[in-house]
C-alpha cells in the first residue's frame, strides 16, 4: 500500500455497548454520522468511527497518495487488537471492503451499505454504470470547471436528493462538504478500476467473515447492481434492503437500518 506519509486520523467513539465496531463513513459525512444508528441500539454498541482524510477532524488528503490505501491503513490503525464487527456506508463501505479482504482475522462480520465499488457493475450491468455516468455529468461539469462549492452542491443532491437545499444549509457544514468533495477523483481507480484487485482471485472471494450486504429500496440501478454482484462473489454474505430509504439509508433512516443490521448482529 502507499498511504500518506504522517496522516493522522481524528477517531472518535461513539457509544458505551459491549460489542465493539469500526464505522466508517461515506463521502462528505465525518465519524459523528453514526450517531443514529448507535442511539437506535441503545448501550448494545460502541463504535469507533475515524473522519476519511479532508473529513471531520482528520487531516486533508495531499492529492498525491492513495486515497484509498490512506484510509485503510488509518482505518486498521484504528481497530482494537481483537476481531471487531466492521460497517461502512458508501466510499467507507468500500473501505471496509478492503479491510476484510487485507486484513480478515480483524472482522468478526462485515457489513456493506451501497458501496460504490463500480468495477462490479462495470463487469455485470454495463447499461445501468453507463446511466450511472450520465447522471454524474453534473457533477463531472462541476468539477472540470475548478468550483470545489458547486462540486460539493452538485454531489449533495446527486446522492441525496431529499437533502435539505444547499443555502438552507449551516455555513460550516457547506465548508466541510466544500473540503471533503476534493477527493473524490481520488477515488476512482479504486472504485471503477479495481486498482487494488479486490476482483481478481484470492480477493473478495476469499473472504470468509459473515457479511451483509444492504442497501436502500430506492438505490440507483447501478447500487443494485453492485451489490446483486457483491453478494454473489462472497462465499457468506446475504442481503436486505432498508424500505423507503435511498442511498442516506444510516443517516436518513438510521433506525430501520440499525433494526436490519441488529438481526445479522445476532446471528454472528
Amino acid at each position: 500500500m502507499t498511504p500518506q506519509p504522517g496522516f493522522h486520523a481524528h477517531v472518535r467513539t461513539l457509544g458505551q455497548g459491549p460489542r465493539r465496531v469500526l464505522g466508517l463513513h461515506c463521502t462528505l459525512a465525518f465519524g459523528g454520522a453514526w450517531a443514529g444508528m448507535v442511539d437506535a441500539l441503545d448501550g448494545e454498541v460502541t463504535f469507533v468511527a475515524p473522519d476519511m482524510p479532508s473529513h471531520g477532524k482528520s487531516d486533508d488528503w495531499d492529492g498525491v497518495s492513495h486515497l484509498s490505501d490512506t484510509a485503510v491503513a488509518s482505518s486498521v490503525a484504528a481497530m482494537d487488537d481483537a476481531p471487531m464487527d466492521v460497517i461502512g456506508h458508501s466510499f467507507g463501505a468500500m473501505t471496509a471492503l478492503r479491510i476484510a479482504v487485507s486484513y480478515p482475522e480483524r472482522v468478526r462480520s462485515l457489513t456493506v451499505i451501497e458501496p460504490v465499488f463500480f468495477a462490479i457493475a462495470r463487469q455485470d450491468a454495463p447499461d445501468a454504470l453507463a446511466a450511472h455516468e450520465r447522471h454524474s455529468l453534473p457533477f463531472t461539469k462541476a468539477m472540470n470547471s475548478g468550483d470545489a462549492e458547486a462540486c460539493a452542491r452538485v454531489f449533495n443532491r446527486m446522492w441525496s436528493d431529499q437533502a435539505p437545499a444547499w443555502d438552507s444549509l449551516p455555513e460550516r457544514t457547506r465548508a466541510a462538504m466544500t473540503r471533503g468533495v476534493r477527493v473524490v477523483p481520488g477515488s476512482r481507480d479504486v472504485l471503477y478500476d479495481d486498482d487494488r484487485g479486490l476482483l481478481q482471485p484470492g480477493g473478495l472471494d476469499a473472504a470468509r467473515m459473515p457479511t451483509l450486504v444492504l442497501r436502500g429500496e430506492q438505490a440507483h440501478p447501478a447500487i443494485i447492481a453492485t451489490n446483486d454482484g457483491l453478494a454473489a462473489r462472497m462465499r457468506n454474505a446475504r442481503q436486505a434492503v432498508v424500505p423507503g430509504a435511498g442511498h442516506m439509508a444510516p443517516i436518513s433512516h438510521a433506525r430501520e437500518t440499525a433494526a436490519i443490521w441488529k438481526e445479522f448482529l445476532d446471528t454472528v
